[in-house]
């Protein structure tokens, strides 16, 4: 197994108290698998990539317990210089705002050219040629031209595409895609997905893709994960979790997704907001929010149960959920 996530727990203590951000979350990915991993704002997506990545603030933030075993080293025990190497050459991370994750007063091939510099040692004009080949590769039309300009004056999809091209620089085994398709219009959407996706076929890398869109990975992912405040809540083959979802928050971000067969209906949406990560409810998390909200739900919080082979729901009524 390429990555092994287990158990991790994420704090940050703020002015307010102490908020759990991240509770226990175990999932893995194998090479050239591609696991996505949904949820609304504030369910701890992000934070757990950040963890992984070793770029988590501390402070505030915290690791409390859990291992990250990447490629059989647990990467919490390895010193900040250890895992600065492992960052970009054995794995990497595209972030959701490329226009502000991009340096504006350096041009774009300089930014490209600097990973060879640093982690290659190459000389100026090797990095520069490495980083038009890179732009080639990400298809962006005339790059021997352009690799001189500056972030600003590229469009949002082909800004998208250099944080792609700085991501696989180094060929890592395994890539974090955050929002990658965040701000970008439908089309733009498809395309860098359909990129991300050429390139992990052709590298057999992992791909941990963070979204709130489920429409987004319907086509790119082998296997979902669902967060809820800060634990995931089901985890399946993609193809499973749209026929039949074994969790009511699962149904319930599905049921929230438009559908042209629905024209002029009012959409759905899951009634009141996520939690106060300082104040997580009792028992199930979700159950302040859940249409099939028992007593059990107020007081027991539910286990990970396995469904099937390779399925898993933390619901005290999964087999409801499923057949319902």
């Amino acid at each position: 197994m390429l990555l092994e996530v287990r158990d991790l727990q994420v704090e940050f203590k703020t002015r307010d108290g102490i908020a759990k951000a991240v509770n226990g979350v175990t999932y893995s990915v194998a090479a050239g698998e591609t696991l996505a991993v949904l949820g609304e704002s504030g369910s701890g997506k992000s934070v757990t990539a950040q963890a992984v990545m070793g770029i988590l603030d501390m402070p505030p933030g915290r690791i409390t317990g859990g291992e990250i075993v990447f490629q059989g080293q647990d990467l919490l025990k390895l010193k900040e210089d250890e895992r600065r190497k492992i960052r970009g050459s054995g794995m990497a991370m595209i972030f959701q705002d490329a226009l502000s994750s991009l340096n504006p007063v350096l041009s774009v091939g300089a930014q490209l050219g600097e990973m060879y510099s640093v982690h290659r040692g190459m000389s100026r004009a090797d990095a520069k040629a490495k980083a038009v080949e890179l732009m080639d590769r990400v298809r962006i039309p005339a790059a021997k031209e352009r690799v001189g300009q500056y972030p600003h004056q590229f469009s949002g999809g082909m800004r998208q595409r250099i944080m792609i091209a700085m991501a696989m620089a180094l060929e890592p085994a395994l890539i974090i895609a955050d929002e990658p398709t965040t701000a970008l219009d439908v089309t733009v959407q498809a395309q860098v997905m359909d990129l991300l996706a050429e390139l992990q076929r052709e590298m057999n890398m992992g791909l941990i893709l963070i979204t709130h869109d489920l429409g987004v990975v319907a086509d790119v992912a082998d296997r979902i994960a669902v967060m809820y405040a800060g634990r995931i809540v089901e985890e399946a083959p993609v193809h499973e979790i749209y026929k039949a979802p074994a969790h009511p928050y699962t149904r319930g971000l599905l049921d929230s997704i438009p559908r042209l067969d629905q024209k002029g209906q009012e959409l759905y949406a899951i009634k009141g907001l996520p939690p106060n990560l300082m104040h997580i409810p009792s028992g199930c998390a979700f159950h302040p929010r859940c249409p099939m909200a028992q007593d059990v739900c107020r007081t027991d919080i539910p286990p990970l149960a396995n469904v099937s082979e390779g399925r898993r729901s933390a619901c005290h009524f999964w087999k409801e959920c499923l057949n319902g």
